[in-house]
């Protein structure tokens, strides 16, 4: 099974993987595909302050439903001999303020989608009985019903909200990988994902009926990158080879255009060290690894553009974590690209979105590599 986004320590460096003949590679300003040393772009990404949470604290996931209005839900408090909570916030269009979850016992929310005001979605780890389900109601967040709920192997990792308002959430229940979907009223189980030794990290829907999950599979000695479409019956794209390769984040722009990050954690190499980036490309018929600019630390969230084309990555530079990372989309290569200097002692980024009808982003995460005390819960903002 895959590290989790964001926990950096007891991973182990495994050797890069060349890009595969014909891909892009992403590059830094003014150097040649695939090299390091050069001074990276900066490209106006700012710092917005996230105040209230407890240290050791981080912020795993960005939803925006406007300029006005987003959502990003992590976990505070990872002091040792410490309880652990839950942390939320919301952002009104000036400032992100911290949600008040007294009224729930959960200790962490790994993931959040939203479309408006009152329609909001959040999914957590278990707290004994089962994973929860979580409305925003407006003003907080309320537990919601869904068949499963309460049952000890129900596992829901991930949420999406598609067109119509409708609800996407990949997990496993009673040992099989599969989605959870509804409208907010009426929930069901699909059909499981008929691959065994199975993890699913993350699901996305591209268009009405097509929705797309990443995560890991068993390879007998480790695990490989997993992503499938589920379009009225499950699509399980090849694995994406790698020693012990688990993805984050993925955007599907098309059946023959998605493009997959994450890490692999490899073998080797002294206990504590982080693992390499991994990029991927499906054209349709293979996986292409891409080189990511840098070859030490993880790629954590992609995110598209108005035209639907992947655009932005989050990522962390373990070799150089004064500034936050990201590859920017530049025709068809990618550009290693710095965030703001200074607010920030070594920025780690669990999450990048855009904001719908802008061509601005949010991205989430936390101020340290490490979520132990000092770290706080972290985000920056890129302007229209």
């Amino acid at each position: 099974m895959a590290g989790t986004v964001g926990a950096v320590s007891g991973l182990t460096l495994g050797a890069p993987v060349p890009a595969r003949a014909g891909a892009s590679a992403p590059r830094t300003q003014g150097e040649t595909p695939g090299t390091e040393g050069e001074t990276p772009r900066t490209e106006g990404w700012q710092a917005v302050p996230a105040p209230g949470s407890v240290p050791a604290a981080q912020l795993r996931r960005v939803a925006v439903a406007g300029p006005r209005l987003a959502w990003a839900v992590g976990e505070e408090n990872l002091a040792p001999q410490s309880q652990q909570h839950a942390l939320a916030m919301l952002w009104n269009g000036t400032a992100w303020t911290k949600t008040d979850l007294s009224h729930l016992g959960h200790t962490r929310l790994t993931d959040v989608a939203g479309v408006r005001a009152n329609a909001a979605w959040s999914v957590g780890l278990p707290t004994g009985d089962g994973s929860p389900l979580l409305r925003w109601t407006g003003t907080t967040w309320r537990e919601a019903d869904f068949p499963g709920r309460g049952e000890p192997d129900v596992r829901l990792n991930s949420v999406a909200v598609g067109p119509g308002r409708q609800v996407w959430i990949c997990g496993s229940r009673g040992g099989a990988a599969g989605l959870l979907h509804g409208d907010g009223r009426r929930w069901r189980w699909l059909a499981p994902l008929p691959v065994p030794s199975v993890n699913l990290y993350r699901v996305v829907v591209r268009r009405r009926g097509e929705v797309w999950v990443g995560g890991d599979r068993s390879n007998g000695g480790g695990w490989s990158g997993l992503v499938a479409r589920w379009d009225g019956a499950w699509t399980a794209l090849p694995p994406i080879a790698g020693l012990r390769l688990g993805i984050a984040d993925l955007h599907a722009a098309g059946p023959d255009d998605v493009w997959a990050v994450g890490t692999e954690a490899g073998a080797g190499g002294p206990i504590g060290r982080p693992g390499n980036p991994a990029l991927a490309h499906w054209d349709g018929t293979a996986w292409a690894r891409v080189e990511a600019g840098f070859t030490v630390g993880s790629l954590t969230g992609i995110a598209g553009d108005a035209r639907g084309r992947a655009a932005w990555i989050s990522g962390w530079n373990f070799q150089d974590q004064t500034r936050s990372t990201y590859l920017q989309r530049n025709g068809d290569s990618w550009t290693l690209v710095r965030g703001p200097s200074g607010p920030a002692p070594a920025p780690y980024l669990n999450d990048v979105t855009a904001v719908p009808g802008t061509t601005a982003y949010w991205s989430v995460g936390m101020t340290r590599p490490t979520p132990y005390p000092p770290t706080e819960a972290y985000t920056e903002h890129l302007p229209a």
